[in-house]
C-alpha cells in the first residue's frame, strides 16, 4: 500500500513540476486535504524533485553540455565563436543569483512556517493571474538577444517563487516572456534556471539525504521512477500548449485552486 502512495504522489509531482501550476503548492494543498504526513517525512519534496530534474536534465542534455564546453572554451581560449554562450552562462547566473540568496537565508524558515492556507489561495491567485496576461504577448527575441536587463527581471522575478503556490517554471517563463523572448527560447531559459536551483536545493540537504532510514529507500524509489516518467510526458504537453499560445488556460486552473481553498478551507 505504501509504495502506491509513493506512485501516486510522484505522478502529481510529476505532472505539476514542468506546468506552470506549482508543484510545491500542490504538495502543500495535498497534505492538508488527506492530513498525511509522508510529506513531512525524510524530505520528500527533495526526493520526488530528484525524478523531475533527472528527466528535465535528460531533455536538455545536449543544451547543457554546449553550454559547459563552450563557457570553459571562452574562459580559457578566449574563442569568440563561442562569446555568446559564454554571455547566456552569465545571464543564467545572474538571474539565479537572488533566488539562490533567498532560499540560503530563509529556506529553513519557509518550511517551519508556511502553514498558512489562505497565503496558498493568494499565491494561486498570483499564478492565475500572471498566466493569464500571456495571452497577448508579442515575441521578438531570442537567445542571443537576451539582455542583461532581462535577466536581471527574470531573477528578482524568481525570488518570489519560493512561496509555495507561485510556480517558479510559470512565473520564470511569464516574466521570460513578457521580455518579448520567443516562447522556445523562454522555454529554454525556464528550464536552464531550473538546474542551478535544484542543485542547490539537494546540496543543501544532502547530510539529511545521508540519512534517510534503509527501509524507506525502495518506496522512494518508486517515487523518483514515478515522477520521472511523468515529467517527461507533462514536459511535452507544455510545450504542445506553450507553441499553440494557450498558455493562459493554465490560469483558469489555478483560479479554480484558489476558490477551493478559499471554500474547502473556510
Amino acid at each position: 500500500m505504501i509504495y502506491i502512495k509513493y506512485i501516486i504522489l510522484g505522478i502529481v509531482q510529476g505532472i505539476t513540476e514542468p506546468l506552470p501550476i506549482s508543484s510545491s503548492g500542490h504538495i502543500f494543498l495535498f497534505k492538508n486535504i488527506f492530513g498525511t504526513e509522508l510529506f513531512n517525512t525524510f524530505n520528500f519534496e527533495i526526493f520526488s524533485n530528484i525524478g523531475s530534474f533527472i528527466a528535465i536534465l535528460f531533455i536538455y542534455r545536449k543544451d547543457i553540455i554546449k553550454l559547459i564546453i563552450g563557457f570553459i572554451k571562452y574562459m580559457f581560449k578566449k574563442n569568440n565563436e563561442y562569446i555568446n554562450v559564454f554571455k547566456y552562462v552569465i545571464k543564467l547566473i545572474i538571474s539565479t543569483i537572488p533566488v539562490g540568496v533567498i532560499g540560503i537565508l530563509f529556506s529553513n524558515y519557509l518550511e517551519s512556517n508556511y502553514t498558512s492556507l489562505k497565503l496558498l489561495a493568494f499565491s494561486f491567485l498570483f499564478t492565475s493571474l500572471v498566466l493569464f496576461l500571456t495571452k497577448n504577448i508579442k515575441e521578438e527575441k531570442n537567445s542571443n538577444d537576451i539582455t542583461i536587463k532581462d535577466a536581471i527581471i527574470i531573477g528578482l522575478m524568481q525570488m518570489i517563487t519560493v512561496i509555495p503556490g507561485i510556480s517558479r517554471s510559470g512565473t520564470v517563463l511569464v516574466t521570460s516572456l513578457f521580455c518579448k523572448i520567443k516562447k522556445d527560447d523562454a522555454l529554454k531559459y525556464t528550464f536552464m534556471l531550473y538546474f542551478p536551483v535544484s542543485i542547490g536545493t539537494i546540496i543543501i540537504k544532502v547530510p539529511d539525504i545521508i540519512n534517510t532510514p534503509n527501509n524507506i529507500l525502495l518506496p522512494y524509489l518508486s517515487l523518483i521512477l514515478s515522477s520521472l516518467v511523468i515529467t517527461l510526458l507533462s514536459y511535452k504537453w507544455l510545450i504542445n500548449i506553450l507553441k499553440k499560445g494557450k498558455l493562459y488556460k493554465f490560469s483558469f486552473y489555478c483560479l479554480f485552486l484558489a476558490l477551493f481553498i478559499f471554500i474547502y478551507f473556510r
